[in-house]
């Protein structure tokens, strides 16, 4: 054996030593960091929840037939909303709806009579900056503080909703999720 092929059978050794250690870090490292997510999502969900029914002193899921992971979590398709003493004050929930860009997802709320919207938050987005990206900004998001459910569509349209300058589709897109949304429930509640 030459001298070559030994140095490069070394070089070779010490990159898949290298590789093995740096495989196993990440493999002890994955498992409590997903469950570091899987909190912080949650605890972000739960936020959005409270922002969109403020009244809330309890949110109870309803779960759907559709089984979304391998632990066996059913999809939960809505919230109830419950004040203090246990009362039925509305419904909250979490749709995605494509924008211009990507999928938007957004939370809302509906008052029980469905006659309301109580509130809406974008929790992601991949619209363009400065244009559809606006929807996350409280002049757009304050459009949906209580307004009639009725009024829920563009000016444009005959609504209360102005729609942001240059980003129609991105406006259109979170009152479609909206709609669709409350009249999934109000089918649901019957």
């Amino acid at each position: 054996m030459t001298d070559g092929n030994r140095d490069f059978i070394i070089i070779v050794g010490k990159l898949v030593l290298i590789s093995a250690v740096a495989a196993a870090l990440l493999g002890i490292t994955y498992v409590p960091t997903q469950e570091q997510l899987k909190d912080n999502i949650a605890k972000a969900r739960e936020q959005k929840l409270l922002e969109v029914m403020p009244l809330a002193a309890d949110f109870e899921p309803v779960y759907g037939d559709t089984i979304i992971n391998e632990d066996g979590d059913k999809e939960i398709l809505y919230y109830v909303a419950k004040d203090e003493s246990g009362n039925l004050i509305g419904y909250a929930f979490f749709k995605q709806q494509p924008g211009a860009q990507d999928v938007i997802e957004v939370a809302g709320g509906v008052t029980s009579d469905f006659g309301k919207i109580t509130g809406m938050s974008v929790l992601s987005h991949a619209e363009t900056p400065g244009l559809g990206a606006k929807i996350i900004e409280p002049a757009f998001k304050g459009q949906f503080k209580d307004i009639p459910l009725s009024q829920l569509k563009l000016s444009s349209s005959g609504g209360s909703i102005d729609s942001i300058t240059g980003a129609t589709i991105s406006s259109q897109a979170v009152i479609d999720a909206l709609s669709s949304k409350v009249e999934s429930i109000k089918k649901a509640e019957g």
